[in-house]
């Protein structure tokens, strides 16, 4: 069991590991959006979009959910906010402590 926790946590740290992934789980993180808008609010094409949401799909952070000719995606569970916050919150304590990257 422990191998296979490591497994998905590869996964959703790979998820993790784009600013437009990022940024598309703050958005969701604050409310579920609609695939156009997740387009517009980040100036990305559907294709991009897909792309994106079947990483996060994938890694079992979002999901998706189809209304008529629209496609809604949310977090799978509040806890990848956290997760996230947590992760932000570490790299301002990091700046605030004038850390740098290698």
């Amino acid at each position: 069991m422990e191998n296979e926790i490591l497994e998905r946590q590869v996964l959703i740290c790979k998820a993790f590991a784009n600013p437009t992934r990022l940024h598309i789980l703050d958005l969701l993180g604050k409310r579920n959006w609609s695939a156009a808008e997740i387009q517009q609010q980040l100036g990305i094409s559907k294709a991009n979009l897909s792309q994106h949401a079947t990483v996060l799909r994938s890694a079992g952070i979002v999901v998706r959910r189809r209304q008529g000719n629209h496609v809604y995606f949310s977090l799978a569970m509040p806890e990848v906010k956290k997760a996230s916050q947590l992760v932000q919150h570490v790299l301002r304590v990091q700046i605030r402590n004038g850390q740098r990257l290698i």
